[in-house]
């Protein structure tokens, strides 16, 4: 699957919004990559996990970690197709950080595969890497469906998003958006404090 192939996908499955948002960056954005249109059809969810997983199989991964929300399907699918475990890192109480809830740990020395949806500047890839560090896990790689970022936000690991675009965004003073007046969407899973 070329990277071409998934950004159609993200089109064709209305995956791929044009307006004003506000990204869990905190900074605004006039385009959005709305995974859910793609995790939430199951059979094409794993077809882009299955290319996902292909390019870490040589990679002897014992365990694949995605953060929530949407990390939790992508990781689950990527270790389906790579015959191992998955665990998800949930947001840590107050909103800074992550932490393994439900009895989830990671032995000393695993081979660990950290997958996540679209990314715009790694918050949540960041919070996973300091928290599989902390178990003294060998972190393998990183993949990602869509890197927004046009490959500008470095890990210190291989990363292999499947797609890279570069989007505009602007810090919310600096907008154009809304110095034009445009209503303000506001998506995603993090917790936003009204500007």
């Amino acid at each position: 699957m070329s990277r071409i192939n998934v950004l159609d996908i993200f089109k064709k499955s209305g995956a791929l919004l044009d307006g004003h948002f506000k990204l869990s960056s905190g900074r605004h954005s006039d385009i959005y990559y709305e995974k859910f249109n793609i995790l939430k059809q199951p059979r094409l969810c794993e077809k882009v996990c299955v290319e996902m997983a292909k390019q870490f199989e040589n990679d002897n991964v014992e365990l694949v970690v995605g953060p929530t929300t949407g990390g939790i399907i992508i990781a689950y699918e990527v270790a389906k197709y790579l015959g191992t475990d998955s665990i998800y890192a949930e947001a840590a109480d107050g909103g800074k950080g992550r932490i393994f809830k439900r009895g989830f740990h990671i032995d000393e020395g695993t081979r660990v595969l950290i997958v996540d949806d679209v990314m715009t500047r790694g918050t949540s890839i960041f919070e996973v890497i300091e928290l599989v560090s902390k178990y003294k896990a060998e972190i393998v790689g990183i993949g990602e469906l869509l890197d927004r970022s046009g490959g500008k936000v470095k890990f210190g690991y291989p990363f292999k998003p499947l797609a890279v675009v570069t989007a505009d965004d602007w810090a919310p003073e600096n907008c154009p958006l809304c110095k034009k007046g445009i209503p303000l969407t506001q998506r995603g899973s993090r917790k936003f404090q009204t500007a």
